[in-house]
């Protein structure tokens, strides 16, 4: 089953964002793109939506490791975490990839395995911060 970590955060908005880009960068993930998906919304759409932020990261030996297993796990890249705004609170989210690449059938559980184990390490301690 693929893994999903939701949480209320303690922090304000724009902190939380920060939290995660800092512990993402602690962990070794390269930060690619932090994004305010509602300044799209009211760009592209012209409407005004409640704060959601994504924030994208690769650690490159973690996308290595699943790569070599199947190219197609590539299109599930990036890892992301987003921050969003609900009912007054600040949540912060992100769902295992590497595992959802399984259960997708891009590749074979049991090929996965060490590489969902070897995320999951690395993906908790960035949670754990933020």
């Amino acid at each position: 089953m693929v893994d999903v970590l939701r949480k209320e955060s303690s922090y304000t908005f724009d902190e939380t964002v920060k939290r995660a880009e800092e512990a993402l960068a602690s962990e070794g993930f390269g930060l690619l793109l932090t994004k305010r998906i509602e300044d799209i919304f009211k760009q592209k759409l012209g409407i005004d939506y409640s704060r959601y932020t994504t924030v994208l990261a690769c650690a490159p030996e973690l996308a290595k490791m699943g790569l070599d297993v199947s190219k197609d796990v590539g299109t599930l890249f990036p890892c992301s975490f987003v921050v969003y705004e609900d009912d007054g609170k600040v949540m912060v989210s992100h769902t295992s990839i590497m595992r959802a690449a399984s259960e997708l059938g891009l590749a074979s559980e049991g090929a996965m395995g060490p590489v969902i184990e070897e995320t999951g390490k690395r993906v908790r301690k960035v949670w754990d911060k933020i």
